[in-house]
């Protein structure tokens, strides 16, 4: 056996730099070899809300249209609970390689910071924005036995009768929007927090609660069967799939405009060619024409932008967000 030899300085130096050199290079080489071959495996979108609201629709819609591109299946999971964290979680501690990517929305990934006061995660900081979906518009809709037409005269029932309005949670978008609408009209509607939009829908149909704002693709059949109506959309214009409701802004409140975005997330450290190659995929499946009548069949306006961009509105609404919460008092702890 040999007796280790101490080297001096300069070859340590050496060698040191001939490593690191070298480990940047395997480092740089394997990135590059996941985006070339990308997806050489199953992709999950996780939902972090139930099956049956805008997130888990337009993950289904795109989720089928890439895998028919790549070749590859694309699972959809939804993990809802906590307004959206706990599916949220659980894509910040995926491997950072594209494979898990997160279906998300504004409600929870910007609205999330100002509502809980701890999150397992950094809501900008642990996700690489890859791509955004759809602009939903969120529609005031109430029980088929409300004897109101409008939002005006729903201002004017709620400063009468008791009035109850229900929400995916507290925090949620649903629950600001009724608060936001009680502070434009004066109404003093009282907030029914449930555990996620679905069931919230399932009580304004029985007449449980007499209002919600939700997303329109998680209410756009009951609509169209006449089993609730749909007062006005928030978003800047009126839906292409329902045009004969108006919105809260031509309603009587100006400047009432909400227009949620969706969009793809993945975990931190995913690399950001395949980021980039996600972000071209989805933009060119978006072009299908059967998607596109999909998604204005739910009132969804395609939405598009390069992962920079992304990155960057959601920096912004998380601030514009931030103001909302502490005005409304909202919290979730």
């Amino acid at each position: 056996m040999q007796p280790f030899k101490i080297v001096n300085l300069k070859t340590f130096c050496k060698i040191a730099v001939s490593l690191f050199v070298s480990a940047h290079f395997i480092s740089t080489a394997t990135a590059q070899s996941v985006a070339l071959v990308f997806p050489s495996k199953p992709v999950r979108i996780i939902v972090p809300q139930t099956p049956g609201g805008a997130s888990d629709a337009l993950a289904r819609i795109v989720g089928q249209k890439l895998s028919e591109k790549w070749g590859q299946p694309v699972v959809v999971e939804n993990r809802p609970g906590a307004g959206g964290n706990i599916g949220m979680d659980a894509v910040a501690k995926a491997p950072g390689d594209g494979y898990t990517l997160l279906m998300s929305y504004v409600g929870s990934h910007a609205i999330n910071p100002s509502i809980y006061s701890k999150l397992p995660f950094d809501p900008e900081t642990d996700f690489v924005a890859v791509a955004t979906l759809a602009n939903v518009p969120f529609v005031a809709a109430v029980n088929s036995a409300v004897p109101v037409t409008n939002m005006k005269s729903l201002a004017t029932y709620a400063a009468q009768k008791p009035v109850a309005f229900g929400s995916a949670g507290n925090g949620s978008v649903n629950h600001l929007l009724g608060e936001m609408f009680n502070t434009a009209s004066g109404a003093k509607m009282q907030h029914v927090p449930y555990k996620g939009a679905a069931p919230a829908l399932t009580d304004l149909i029985s007449g449980q609660i007499q209002v919600v704002f939700t997303s329109l693709p998680s209410v756009a059949q009951h609509i169209r069967a006449g089993t609730v109506k749909g007062l006005s959309v928030t978003g800047s214009k009126r839906a292409a799939a329902f045009k004969d409701i108006p919105t809260i802004a031509e309603s009587g409140f100006p400047g009432f405009v909400i227009n949620p975005w969706f969009g793809l997330f993945a975990s931190k450290g995913t690399p950001a060619s395949v980021a980039k190659q996600i972000n071209a995929d989805v933009k060119k499946v978006m072009e299908d024409k059967d998607l596109l009548d999909k998604f204005a069949a739910l009132g969804a306006e395609p939405f598009e932008t390069t992962p920079q961009e992304f990155q960057s509105i959601l920096q912004a609404d998380i601030k514009t967000w931030a103001a909302v919460v502490k005005s409304s008092g909202a919290t979730a702890d």
